[in-house]
């Protein structure tokens, strides 16, 4: 065991209380894309940008273009959970991590067996009806991916994924629960982000704890002043710590 991860398992072992802070990153040892690194979705050649497609405006203009870059790119059940989402459950169960604070929205760190999880940018798990508001699971709505239709609700509304896409706000109640978490935390481990994508990145700022650990393969766009920095994956990175 290097030094750095020795380091990180002694920190970690003496926190009393951990908050993990996650982006893309996390998801990718699952198989999931990320978003801005050189096989990510925004360098895949797409006729309309997808920052344009996963825009609020778009989404009302031409929801069926929406829901066919939406199906095919952004959701995928048979991807499973990885080292980095379990071993934050099952230290969430010993009770060294109080929250997972994620901007993914793959509901792997549920899958994982996560209970408070924080998710910055919504979720492909839950949908609703823009006319009624009338719930619906991403299982309710997955059969209109072969039928190539757009998702429409019993009331004859369009149901909408519950992810938080281009111009709009994200969730007060989410946001209000992420900063309590960040400020009271001893420690704070940054992972799988770049720290480029606002207000997200903001949040990192109201950590007042001791320990700042930084878990990426490249560089952060934010200037934050870790305890430690590891360039690596974050799975293969957490499942060399053993916590008890």
């Amino acid at each position: 065991m290097d030094s750095k991860i020795k380091q990180l398992e002694r920190i970690l072992q003496n926190s009393k209380s951990i908050v993990f802070f996650g982006g893309a990153g996390v998801s990718t040892e699952s198989g999931i894309p990320d978003f801005r690194s050189q096989s990510g979705l925004y360098n895949q050649k797409s006729d309309i940008p997808p920052e344009v497609i996963l825009s609020h405006s778009f989404f009302f203009d031409h929801p069926d273009k929406f829901y066919e870059y939406y199906f095919s790119k952004m959701v995928d059940l048979s991807i499973k959970p990885n080292s980095a989402h379990y071993q934050l459950a099952k230290w969430e169960k010993i009770g060294k991590v109080k929250a997972v604070i994620t901007q993914n929205i793959d509901g792997l760190h549920q899958l994982a067996g996560s209970k408070t999880v924080y998710e910055l940018h919504g979720t492909i798990h839950k949908n609703y009806c823009v006319n009624c508001n009338k719930a619906y699971s991403i299982h309710d709505i997955i059969k209109y991916k072969d039928m190539k239709q757009i998702p429409r609700c019993s009331c004859g509304g369009i149901i909408k994924p519950q992810v938080v896409l281009y111009n709009e706000q994200l969730d007060n109640d989410t946001i209000t629960n992420a900063i309590k978490a960040i400020s009271t935390c001893d420690t704070l481990i940054i992972a799988g982000t770049s720290l480029i994508v606002y207000p997200a990145a903001g949040l990192v700022d109201y950590f007042n704890g001791k320990n700042l650990i930084l878990i990426n393969k490249d560089d952060v766009a934010k200037n934050v002043t870790p305890a430690i920095v590891i360039k690596d994956f974050v799975g293969k990175t957490l499942s060399k710590i053993n916590l008890h």
